[in-house]
Protein backbone atom coordinates (compact mmCIF):
# COMPACT_ATOMS: atom_id res chain seq x y z
CA UNK A 1 0.00 0.00 0.00
CA UNK A 2 1.31 3.49 -0.62
CA UNK A 3 0.36 5.06 2.14
CA UNK A 4 2.30 6.99 5.02
CA UNK A 5 2.93 5.56 7.20
CA UNK A 6 4.61 5.24 10.66
CA UNK A 7 5.41 2.59 13.69
CA UNK A 8 4.58 2.51 17.62
CA UNK A 9 7.57 1.76 19.21
CA UNK A 10 7.08 0.70 22.16
CA UNK A 11 7.06 -3.22 23.14
CA UNK A 12 3.33 -3.27 23.89
CA UNK A 13 2.42 -5.41 26.74
CA UNK A 14 -0.12 -7.34 25.58
CA UNK A 15 -4.05 -7.77 24.38
CA UNK A 16 -4.44 -5.80 28.01
CA UNK A 17 -7.10 -3.99 28.57
CA UNK A 18 -8.05 -4.87 25.53
CA UNK A 19 -4.16 -4.22 25.30
CA UNK A 20 -1.13 -3.26 27.48
CA UNK A 21 0.74 -0.75 26.93
CA UNK A 22 -0.23 1.20 24.30
CA UNK A 23 -3.99 0.75 24.19
CA UNK A 24 -5.42 -1.36 26.74
CA UNK A 25 -8.35 -2.01 25.22
CA UNK A 26 -11.54 -1.68 27.69
CA UNK A 27 -9.10 -0.17 30.24
CA UNK A 28 -9.81 2.74 31.83
CA UNK A 29 -7.99 4.79 34.41
CA UNK A 30 -10.53 4.58 36.68
CA UNK A 31 -12.12 7.21 39.75
CA UNK A 32 -15.31 6.45 41.89
CA UNK A 33 -18.15 6.82 39.66
CA UNK A 34 -15.99 6.51 36.32
CA UNK A 35 -17.76 4.56 33.51
CA UNK A 36 -15.15 1.87 32.82
CA UNK A 37 -16.21 1.00 28.96
CA UNK A 38 -18.17 2.96 26.47
CA UNK A 39 -21.73 3.69 27.77
CA UNK A 40 -21.29 1.53 30.76
CA UNK A 41 -22.02 2.99 34.24
CA UNK A 42 -20.12 1.48 37.13
CA UNK A 43 -18.77 2.56 40.20
CA UNK A 44 -15.57 0.84 41.22
CA UNK A 45 -14.74 1.44 45.29
CA UNK A 46 -11.15 2.68 45.79
CA UNK A 47 -11.38 3.33 49.67
CA UNK A 48 -9.49 -0.07 50.33
CA UNK A 49 -12.74 -1.26 52.62
CA UNK A 50 -14.79 -4.17 52.19
CA UNK A 51 -18.27 -4.91 52.09
CA UNK A 52 -17.47 -8.29 54.04
CA UNK A 53 -14.79 -9.51 57.00
CA UNK A 54 -11.45 -10.79 55.79
CA UNK A 55 -10.87 -14.23 55.70
CA UNK A 56 -9.50 -15.66 58.97
CA UNK A 57 -6.21 -16.82 57.36
CA UNK A 58 -5.27 -13.03 56.50
CA UNK A 59 -3.90 -13.22 59.42
CA UNK A 60 -1.04 -14.96 58.08
CA UNK A 61 -0.30 -12.17 55.62
CA UNK A 62 0.53 -9.94 58.70
CA UNK A 63 2.32 -12.87 60.62
CA UNK A 64 4.39 -12.92 57.79
CA UNK A 65 5.28 -9.05 56.88
CA UNK A 66 6.15 -9.05 60.55
CA UNK A 67 8.36 -12.12 60.42
CA UNK A 68 10.16 -10.72 57.81
CA UNK A 69 10.37 -6.90 59.60
CA UNK A 70 12.28 -8.54 62.65
CA UNK A 71 14.10 -11.66 61.89
CA UNK A 72 15.22 -11.57 58.04
CA UNK A 73 19.07 -11.46 57.85
CA UNK A 74 18.95 -7.85 55.66
CA UNK A 75 16.52 -4.65 56.01
CA UNK A 76 13.81 -4.66 53.62
CA UNK A 77 11.36 -1.68 53.10
CA UNK A 78 7.70 -1.68 53.59
CA UNK A 79 6.92 -0.54 50.00
CA UNK A 80 9.18 -3.82 48.71
CA UNK A 81 7.01 -5.96 51.02
CA UNK A 82 3.33 -4.52 50.09
CA UNK A 83 4.14 -4.38 46.59
CA UNK A 84 5.29 -7.72 46.67
CA UNK A 85 2.22 -9.00 48.50
CA UNK A 86 0.07 -7.14 45.81
CA UNK A 87 1.82 -8.67 42.87
CA UNK A 88 1.60 -12.24 44.61
CA UNK A 89 -2.70 -11.35 44.43
CA UNK A 90 -2.78 -10.68 41.12
CA UNK A 91 -0.49 -13.19 39.92
CA UNK A 92 -2.46 -15.96 41.69
CA UNK A 93 -5.62 -14.68 39.48
CA UNK A 94 -3.53 -16.76 36.62
CA UNK A 95 -5.40 -13.93 33.91
CA UNK A 96 -2.58 -12.40 31.88
CA UNK A 97 -4.79 -9.33 31.61
CA UNK A 98 -4.68 -8.70 35.25
CA UNK A 99 -1.25 -7.12 36.71
CA UNK A 100 -0.24 -3.95 38.96
CA UNK A 101 1.11 -1.76 37.77
CA UNK A 102 3.57 0.48 39.52
CA UNK A 103 4.28 4.57 39.19
CA UNK A 104 6.86 3.83 36.72
CA UNK A 105 4.48 1.18 34.57
CA UNK A 106 1.37 3.66 34.53
CA UNK A 107 3.70 6.33 33.06
CA UNK A 108 4.52 4.32 30.80
CA UNK A 109 1.38 3.02 30.10
CA UNK A 110 0.15 6.97 29.72
CA UNK A 111 2.82 7.40 27.32
CA UNK A 112 1.90 4.77 25.15
CA UNK A 113 -1.93 6.03 25.12
CA UNK A 114 -0.96 9.77 24.20
CA UNK A 115 2.36 10.33 22.71
CA UNK A 116 5.30 8.11 21.57
CA UNK A 117 6.93 5.16 22.53
CA UNK A 118 10.42 3.80 22.98
CA UNK A 119 10.83 0.50 22.10
CA UNK A 120 10.47 -2.56 19.17
CA UNK A 121 7.10 -1.92 18.34
CA UNK A 122 5.54 -5.68 19.27
CA UNK A 123 2.37 -6.29 21.88
CA UNK A 124 2.97 -8.97 23.73
CA UNK A 125 1.33 -11.44 26.25
CA UNK A 126 1.60 -14.05 28.19
CA UNK A 127 0.36 -17.34 26.80
CA UNK A 128 1.30 -20.57 28.51
CA UNK A 129 3.67 -18.77 30.52
CA UNK A 130 5.80 -17.74 27.88
CA UNK A 131 6.11 -14.55 27.12
CA UNK A 132 4.23 -14.20 23.70
CA UNK A 133 4.20 -12.10 20.66
CA UNK A 134 0.48 -11.05 19.77
CA UNK A 135 1.18 -9.02 16.86
CA UNK A 136 4.38 -6.50 15.65
CA UNK A 137 3.00 -3.19 15.43
CA UNK A 138 3.12 -2.15 11.39
CA UNK A 139 6.69 -1.34 10.13
CA UNK A 140 7.91 -1.12 13.21
CA UNK A 141 11.53 -2.32 13.95
CA UNK A 142 10.02 -5.76 15.69
CA UNK A 143 8.50 -6.16 11.85
CA UNK A 144 11.53 -5.16 10.11
CA UNK A 145 13.41 -7.35 12.18
CA UNK A 146 10.92 -10.77 10.83
CA UNK A 147 8.92 -11.33 14.27
CA UNK A 148 5.81 -12.63 14.05
CA UNK A 149 2.64 -13.47 16.11
CA UNK A 150 2.96 -16.40 18.20
CA UNK A 151 6.59 -16.07 18.39
CA UNK A 152 7.88 -17.05 21.64
CA UNK A 153 10.53 -14.93 23.58
CA UNK A 154 12.50 -17.55 25.39
CA UNK A 155 15.54 -14.99 26.52
CA UNK A 156 16.45 -11.54 26.08
CA UNK A 157 20.17 -10.18 25.75
CA UNK A 158 21.26 -13.75 26.66
CA UNK A 159 19.13 -13.64 30.07
CA UNK A 160 16.15 -16.01 30.26
CA UNK A 161 12.76 -14.26 30.95
CA UNK A 162 11.46 -18.08 31.81
CA UNK A 163 9.58 -17.32 35.60
CA UNK A 164 9.20 -13.74 35.10
CA UNK A 165 6.37 -12.18 35.04
CA UNK A 166 5.31 -10.51 31.92
CA UNK A 167 5.71 -6.68 33.19
CA UNK A 168 9.00 -8.07 33.92
CA UNK A 169 9.94 -9.37 30.94
CA UNK A 170 8.83 -6.10 29.12
CA UNK A 171 11.06 -4.03 31.69
CA UNK A 172 13.86 -5.76 30.23
CA UNK A 173 13.36 -6.03 26.30
CA UNK A 174 12.26 -1.74 26.28
CA UNK A 175 15.05 0.34 26.26
CA UNK A 176 16.35 4.02 24.60
CA UNK A 177 16.00 4.59 21.14
CA UNK A 178 19.02 3.68 19.41
CA UNK A 179 19.95 1.03 21.47
CA UNK A 180 19.78 -2.95 20.47
CA UNK A 181 18.52 -5.54 21.78
CA UNK A 182 18.93 -9.55 21.04
CA UNK A 183 15.68 -12.13 21.30
CA UNK A 184 16.05 -15.49 21.86
CA UNK A 185 13.14 -16.09 19.69
CA UNK A 186 11.37 -20.15 19.90
CA UNK A 187 9.15 -20.21 16.90
CA UNK A 188 6.27 -22.77 15.58
CA UNK A 189 7.18 -25.40 13.31
CA UNK A 190 11.04 -24.92 13.50
CA UNK A 191 13.17 -27.32 15.47
CA UNK A 192 16.02 -24.51 17.10
CA UNK A 193 15.34 -21.44 18.97
CA UNK A 194 17.38 -18.26 17.35
CA UNK A 195 18.87 -14.46 17.70
CA UNK A 196 16.91 -11.74 16.38
CA UNK A 197 19.25 -8.31 17.25
CA UNK A 198 16.43 -5.34 16.73
CA UNK A 199 17.24 -1.40 17.28
CA UNK A 200 14.84 0.28 19.24
CA UNK A 201 13.05 3.23 18.29
CA UNK A 202 11.04 6.37 18.84
CA UNK A 203 7.90 7.38 17.40
CA UNK A 204 4.76 9.60 17.37
CA UNK A 205 2.16 7.51 17.54
CA UNK A 206 -0.22 7.45 14.55
CA UNK A 207 -2.89 5.00 13.82
CA UNK A 208 -5.14 5.45 10.59
CA UNK A 209 -3.71 5.88 7.30
CA UNK A 210 -6.32 5.89 4.08
CA UNK A 211 -6.40 6.27 0.25
CA UNK A 212 -8.28 5.53 -2.59
CA UNK A 213 -7.36 2.58 -4.96
CA UNK A 214 -9.15 2.02 -8.36
CA UNK A 215 -10.48 -1.58 -8.62
CA UNK A 216 -12.39 -2.20 -12.24
CA UNK A 217 -13.08 1.43 -12.53
CA UNK A 218 -14.54 1.82 -9.00
CA UNK A 219 -13.33 3.92 -6.57
CA UNK A 220 -12.31 2.12 -3.78
CA UNK A 221 -11.66 3.76 -0.30
CA UNK A 222 -8.71 1.58 2.22
CA UNK A 223 -8.35 2.38 6.12
CA UNK A 224 -5.69 0.45 8.11
CA UNK A 225 -6.04 1.10 11.76
CA UNK A 226 -2.99 -0.08 13.42
CA UNK A 227 -3.89 0.56 16.92
CA UNK A 228 -6.97 1.69 19.28
CA UNK A 229 -5.26 4.81 21.06
CA UNK A 230 -7.92 7.74 22.58
CA UNK A 231 -7.82 9.42 19.33
CA UNK A 232 -8.27 7.28 16.67
CA UNK A 233 -11.84 7.57 16.11
CA UNK A 234 -11.49 11.12 15.61
CA UNK A 235 -8.87 10.23 13.21
CA UNK A 236 -11.08 7.72 11.00
CA UNK A 237 -14.12 9.45 11.19
CA UNK A 238 -12.76 12.37 9.30
CA UNK A 239 -10.54 9.98 6.77
CA UNK A 240 -13.78 8.29 6.36
CA UNK A 241 -15.51 11.79 5.80
CA UNK A 242 -12.46 12.62 3.20
CA UNK A 243 -12.73 9.15 1.35
CA UNK A 244 -16.83 9.47 1.09
CA UNK A 245 -16.33 13.39 -0.34
CA UNK A 246 -14.16 11.31 -3.13
CA UNK A 247 -17.61 9.32 -3.94
CA UNK A 248 -15.68 6.00 -2.66
CA UNK A 249 -18.06 3.18 -4.13
CA UNK A 250 -16.38 0.90 -1.60
CA UNK A 251 -14.12 0.40 1.79
CA UNK A 252 -11.55 -1.75 2.77
CA UNK A 253 -10.95 -1.75 6.63
CA UNK A 254 -7.75 -3.11 7.49
CA UNK A 255 -7.01 -4.26 10.70
CA UNK A 256 -4.54 -6.86 10.50
CA UNK A 257 -1.85 -7.26 12.53
CA UNK A 258 -3.45 -4.23 14.92
CA UNK A 259 -2.97 -5.65 19.14
CA UNK A 260 -6.13 -3.49 20.53
CA UNK A 261 -6.18 -0.84 22.54
CA UNK A 262 -9.00 1.70 24.23
CA UNK A 263 -12.63 0.46 24.09
CA UNK A 264 -14.06 4.04 23.30
CA UNK A 265 -12.23 4.25 20.11
CA UNK A 266 -13.59 1.00 18.27
CA UNK A 267 -16.96 2.07 19.72
CA UNK A 268 -16.30 5.56 18.19
CA UNK A 269 -15.78 3.55 14.86
CA UNK A 270 -18.77 1.00 14.50
CA UNK A 271 -21.44 3.96 15.06
CA UNK A 272 -20.49 4.86 11.40
CA UNK A 273 -21.33 1.00 10.35
CA UNK A 274 -23.77 -0.51 12.91
CA UNK A 275 -27.55 0.25 12.24
CA UNK A 276 -29.26 1.66 16.01
CA UNK A 277 -31.38 -1.75 16.17
CA UNK A 278 -28.59 -3.97 17.06
CA UNK A 279 -26.19 -3.39 19.66
CA UNK A 280 -22.20 -2.87 18.11
CA UNK A 281 -21.07 -4.48 21.82
CA UNK A 282 -22.27 -5.75 24.90
CA UNK A 283 -20.48 -6.10 28.09
CA UNK A 284 -21.05 -8.94 30.51
CA UNK A 285 -21.09 -8.12 34.35
CA UNK A 286 -19.97 -10.96 37.18
CA UNK A 287 -23.73 -11.57 37.27
CA UNK A 288 -24.13 -12.35 34.09
CA UNK A 289 -26.33 -8.93 32.47
CA UNK A 290 -24.77 -7.42 29.36
CA UNK A 291 -25.21 -3.64 29.05
CA UNK A 292 -25.84 -3.34 25.31
CA UNK A 293 -24.57 -0.23 23.00
CA UNK A 294 -25.91 1.07 20.14
CA UNK A 295 -25.62 3.68 17.61
CA UNK A 296 -27.59 6.23 16.28
CA UNK A 297 -27.29 5.18 12.41
CA UNK A 298 -30.88 4.48 10.77
CA UNK A 299 -29.40 2.09 8.17
CA UNK A 300 -25.78 0.83 6.79
CA UNK A 301 -23.69 2.39 4.45
CA UNK A 302 -24.53 2.71 0.85
CA UNK A 303 -21.85 0.95 -0.29
CA UNK A 304 -20.72 -2.46 -0.24
CA UNK A 305 -17.29 -3.07 3.12
CA UNK A 306 -14.58 -5.78 4.04
CA UNK A 307 -12.55 -5.89 7.07
CA UNK A 308 -9.31 -7.36 6.82
CA UNK A 309 -7.99 -9.77 10.19
CA UNK A 310 -5.60 -11.95 11.00
CA UNK A 311 -4.09 -13.87 13.95
CA UNK A 312 -2.17 -10.56 14.73
CA UNK A 313 -5.94 -8.86 15.06
CA UNK A 314 -6.58 -8.59 19.01
CA UNK A 315 -8.87 -7.11 21.06
CA UNK A 316 -10.83 -4.07 19.94
CA UNK A 317 -10.26 -5.07 16.50
CA UNK A 318 -11.79 -8.05 16.92
CA UNK A 319 -14.83 -6.40 18.66
CA UNK A 320 -15.02 -4.64 15.07
CA UNK A 321 -14.55 -7.43 13.12
CA UNK A 322 -17.18 -9.81 15.21
CA UNK A 323 -19.59 -6.72 14.91
CA UNK A 324 -19.16 -6.01 11.39
CA UNK A 325 -19.36 -9.73 9.99
CA UNK A 326 -22.74 -10.53 12.76
CA UNK A 327 -24.42 -7.35 10.44
CA UNK A 328 -23.58 -8.92 6.93
CA UNK A 329 -20.18 -7.50 6.15
CA UNK A 330 -17.42 -9.70 4.81
CA UNK A 331 -14.42 -10.05 6.72
CA UNK A 332 -11.49 -11.98 5.36
CA UNK A 333 -8.23 -13.04 6.13
CA UNK A 334 -7.53 -15.71 9.09
CA UNK A 335 -8.48 -16.45 12.47
CA UNK A 336 -7.98 -14.11 14.81
CA UNK A 337 -6.30 -13.92 18.43
CA UNK A 338 -9.31 -14.35 20.67
CA UNK A 339 -9.44 -11.89 23.64
CA UNK A 340 -12.71 -11.20 24.91
CA UNK A 341 -12.32 -9.46 28.25
CA UNK A 342 -12.43 -5.97 29.75
CA UNK A 343 -9.76 -4.15 32.23
CA UNK A 344 -9.58 -1.39 34.20
CA UNK A 345 -6.85 -0.17 35.80
CA UNK A 346 -8.16 1.29 39.64
CA UNK A 347 -6.18 3.40 41.49
CA UNK A 348 -4.37 1.32 45.09
CA UNK A 349 -3.41 3.90 47.51
CA UNK A 350 -2.17 7.86 47.03
CA UNK A 351 1.36 6.90 45.16
CA UNK A 352 -0.17 6.61 41.38
CA UNK A 353 -0.01 2.61 41.43
CA UNK A 354 -3.01 0.55 39.88
CA UNK A 355 -3.86 -3.08 39.29
CA UNK A 356 -5.19 -3.62 36.25
CA UNK A 357 -7.85 -6.11 36.57
CA UNK A 358 -10.30 -8.10 34.76
CA UNK A 359 -13.72 -6.27 35.04
CA UNK A 360 -16.17 -7.84 32.27
CA UNK A 361 -16.84 -10.06 29.40
CA UNK A 362 -17.17 -8.15 25.97
CA UNK A 363 -19.83 -9.85 23.56
CA UNK A 364 -20.28 -9.25 19.90
CA UNK A 365 -24.14 -7.79 18.87
CA UNK A 366 -25.53 -11.52 18.86
CA UNK A 367 -24.26 -12.54 22.29
CA UNK A 368 -21.21 -14.87 21.32
CA UNK A 369 -17.82 -14.50 23.20
CA UNK A 370 -14.45 -15.22 21.12
CA UNK A 371 -12.51 -15.29 23.96
CA UNK A 372 -9.36 -17.88 23.19
CA UNK A 373 -11.37 -18.74 20.19
CA UNK A 374 -11.16 -15.57 17.77
CA UNK A 375 -13.01 -14.35 14.86
CA UNK A 376 -13.11 -16.81 11.99
CA UNK A 377 -13.27 -14.76 8.43
CA UNK A 378 -15.99 -15.33 6.21
CA UNK A 379 -13.32 -15.44 3.43
CA UNK A 380 -10.10 -17.53 4.24
CA UNK A 381 -7.28 -16.37 2.60
CA UNK A 382 -3.77 -17.25 3.89
CA UNK A 383 -0.71 -15.34 2.88
CA UNK A 384 2.06 -16.69 0.17
CA UNK A 385 4.32 -18.92 1.87
CA UNK A 386 7.49 -16.80 1.91
CA UNK A 387 5.53 -13.69 4.09
CA UNK A 388 6.14 -16.73 6.87
CA UNK A 389 9.43 -17.37 5.95
CA UNK A 390 11.79 -17.73 9.09
CA UNK A 391 15.23 -15.54 9.44
CA UNK A 392 18.37 -18.03 8.40
CA UNK A 393 21.18 -17.76 10.66
CA UNK A 394 24.44 -18.73 8.97
CA UNK A 395 27.61 -20.13 10.73
CA UNK A 396 28.60 -22.10 8.14
CA UNK A 397 27.62 -21.76 4.28
CA UNK A 398 24.70 -23.66 2.85
CA UNK A 399 25.91 -25.96 0.14
CA UNK A 400 24.84 -28.67 -2.33
CA UNK A 401 23.35 -31.37 -0.91
CA UNK A 402 22.91 -30.52 2.27
CA UNK A 403 19.73 -30.66 4.12
CA UNK A 404 17.47 -28.49 7.25
CA UNK A 405 15.12 -25.83 8.18
CA UNK A 406 17.37 -23.01 7.02
CA UNK A 407 17.85 -24.71 3.58
CA UNK A 408 14.10 -24.60 3.62
CA UNK A 409 13.62 -20.97 4.65
CA UNK A 410 16.17 -20.11 1.76
CA UNK A 411 14.01 -21.70 -0.86
CA UNK A 412 10.50 -20.16 0.44
CA UNK A 413 11.76 -17.19 0.10
CA UNK A 414 13.69 -17.52 -3.04
CA UNK A 415 10.21 -18.67 -4.73
CA UNK A 416 9.05 -16.15 -3.84
CA UNK A 417 10.94 -13.32 -5.07
CA UNK A 418 10.73 -15.35 -8.21
CA UNK A 419 13.67 -17.35 -8.49
CA UNK A 420 12.96 -21.05 -9.03
CA UNK A 421 14.42 -23.66 -6.30
CA UNK A 422 13.25 -26.48 -7.52
CA UNK A 423 11.73 -27.33 -4.14
CA UNK A 424 11.03 -26.59 -0.87
CA UNK A 425 11.27 -29.28 1.47
CA UNK A 426 14.84 -28.53 2.63
CA UNK A 427 17.07 -30.28 0.50
CA UNK A 428 19.96 -28.47 -0.77
CA UNK A 429 19.65 -29.65 -4.69
CA UNK A 430 20.82 -28.21 -8.36
CA UNK A 431 17.76 -26.45 -9.24
CA UNK A 432 17.96 -24.52 -5.46
CA UNK A 433 22.01 -24.02 -6.42
CA UNK A 434 21.16 -22.65 -9.64
CA UNK A 435 18.39 -20.23 -8.46
CA UNK A 436 20.90 -18.95 -5.54
CA UNK A 437 23.56 -18.33 -8.66
CA UNK A 438 20.80 -16.10 -9.96
CA UNK A 439 20.14 -14.79 -7.23
CA UNK A 440 23.52 -14.03 -6.12
CA UNK A 441 24.21 -12.43 -10.01
CA UNK A 442 20.89 -10.09 -9.76
CA UNK A 443 22.28 -8.92 -6.59
CA UNK A 444 26.26 -8.07 -7.14
CA UNK A 445 26.77 -11.11 -4.58
CA UNK A 446 29.64 -13.22 -5.25
CA UNK A 447 28.25 -16.08 -7.48
CA UNK A 448 29.04 -19.34 -6.41
CA UNK A 449 25.43 -20.87 -5.61
CA UNK A 450 26.46 -21.10 -1.81
CA UNK A 451 24.08 -19.42 1.05
CA UNK A 452 26.48 -17.02 3.27
CA UNK A 453 25.93 -14.76 5.82
CA UNK A 454 25.50 -11.58 3.34
CA UNK A 455 23.56 -14.11 0.58
CA UNK A 456 20.95 -14.94 3.19
CA UNK A 457 20.86 -11.13 4.84
CA UNK A 458 20.60 -10.09 1.05
CA UNK A 459 17.62 -12.70 0.43
CA UNK A 460 16.02 -11.75 4.05
CA UNK A 461 15.80 -8.07 3.22
CA UNK A 462 14.39 -8.42 -0.45
CA UNK A 463 11.42 -10.11 1.25
CA UNK A 464 10.74 -7.94 3.77
CA UNK A 465 10.52 -4.92 1.18
CA UNK A 466 8.36 -7.25 -0.72
CA UNK A 467 5.79 -8.12 1.51
CA UNK A 468 6.15 -4.22 3.16
CA UNK A 469 5.05 -2.73 -0.52
CA UNK A 470 2.45 -5.22 -0.52
CA UNK A 471 3.40 -6.91 -3.24
CA UNK A 472 1.41 -10.77 -3.59
CA UNK A 473 -1.10 -9.52 -0.92
CA UNK A 474 -3.89 -12.13 -1.31
CA UNK A 475 -5.73 -10.91 1.54
CA UNK A 476 -6.02 -7.47 0.44
CA UNK A 477 -6.62 -9.20 -3.25
CA UNK A 478 -9.49 -10.77 -1.92
CA UNK A 479 -11.02 -7.98 0.35
CA UNK A 480 -11.64 -5.83 -2.52
CA UNK A 481 -12.94 -8.58 -4.91
CA UNK A 482 -15.41 -9.21 -2.08
CA UNK A 483 -16.62 -6.28 -2.58
CA UNK A 484 -18.15 -6.38 -6.11
CA UNK A 485 -18.84 -9.86 -6.65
Amino acid sequence: MNMKKRYITLLLVAALLLGFAGAFLGVKLAQPDQSPAGDQQASVDTSGEISSQPPENMQKVVQTYNLIKKHYLEDIEDKQLIEGAIKGMVTSLDDPYSSYMDVETMQQFNETIESSFEGIGAEVSMVNEKVTIVSPIKDSPAEKAGLRPNDQILSVDGESVAGLSLNEAVEKIRGKKGSEVVLEIQRSGVSEPFDVTIERDDIPVETVYSEVKSIDGKKTGVIEITSFAENTAEHFNKQLKSLEKKNIEGLVIDVRGNPGGVLSSVEGILKNFIPKDIPYVQIEKQNGEADKSYSNLSEKKPYPISVLINEGSASASEILAVAMKEVGYDVVGTKSFGKGTVQQAVPVGDDGSRVKLTFFKWLSPKGNWIHEKGVKPTVKVKQPEYYFTNPVQVEEPLTYDETGDSVKSIQVMLKGLGYNPGRTDGYFSKDTKAAVENFQADHDLKVNGKVNEKTAGTAETSVVERIRNGQDDKQMTNALDALYE
